[in-house]
């Protein structure tokens, strides 16, 4: 087990927080359960996990606010976080998504659903190299989370670097938009259209002139290409 993914839980509910840990450690995993934040803090501190499963609704910080936390930490905001919760509104899972969560899993939940998104998502957070991508006038980092468009830095959000990174990864390839959101947010859920539309219509706009690479493919999706 020494060389298992290690995987945090921060859960107020004992008997959930339990279960879960129970359910990784049966998975394969290394697991570590936190009621409440500053505990998990400090071993944040000590042991940085592969993923962090998180609940909304904690004492004192709650899930949000630890979630901006890690995402503002230039030591953390790489970790992969799966949100926890009751919450189940489209407002609620797009305001996570958008702050840096990488699933949403809403309660009840089964742990066999459980365990199939937590690979899903050590899947897509494997390191991918140190390559540098371009595209037109757009270039990024995607280790050290960096963008340029005509030569200026250009300044993202976690999902939208997430969808630029995945789409040039792609490059030339038309992406629908259910790909991009099973790819880029985890999942499907509905309202998924206007999500996606709406980050790329902000990233178009942040990107300015080299927003022009990413391509509106009518009917199907998006691709990025240096081509008409």
């Amino acid at each position: 087990m020494s060389g298992s993914p290690l995987i945090y839980c921060v859960e107020d509910d004992d008997s959930i927080r339990e279960l879960i840990c129970y359910a990784l450690k049966s998975g394969g995993y290394q697991a570590e359960g936190f009621a409440e934040s500053g505990d998990f803090w400090r071993r944040m501190e000590e042991n940085t996990p592969r993923l962090v499963l998180l609940d909304i609704m904690l004492p004192g910080e709650d899930g949000m606010q630890l979630l901006h936390k890690m995402k503002n930490d230039a030591a953390q905001r790489n970790v992969p976080v799966i949100m926890l919760t009751a919450k189940t509104t489209e407002l609620d899972k797009v305001a996570g998504l958008d702050a840096g969560a990488d699933d949403y899993i809403t309660k009840p939940f089964s742990v066999l659903e459980l365990l199939s998104r937590v690979r899903a998502v050590l899947r897509r957070s494997q390191p991918t190299g140190a390559e540098t991508l371009s595209c037109g006038e757009v270039t990024m980092d995607p280790l050290r989370r960096t963008v340029t468009s005509c030569g200026h830095p250009v300044e993202l959000t976690y999902k939208e670097f997430e969808l630029l990174c995945y789409m040039m990864r792609n490059c030339d390839i038309v992406l629908s938009r259910t790909r991009l959101m099973e790819n880029v947010w985890g999942f499907d859920f509905e309202g998924e259209s206007r999500t996606v539309d709406m980050h790329i219509k902000t990233l178009r706009q942040k990107l300015g002139a080299g927003g022009s690479i990413i391509k509106t493919v009518r009917g199907v999706g998006y691709k990025v290409s240096q081509r008409e």
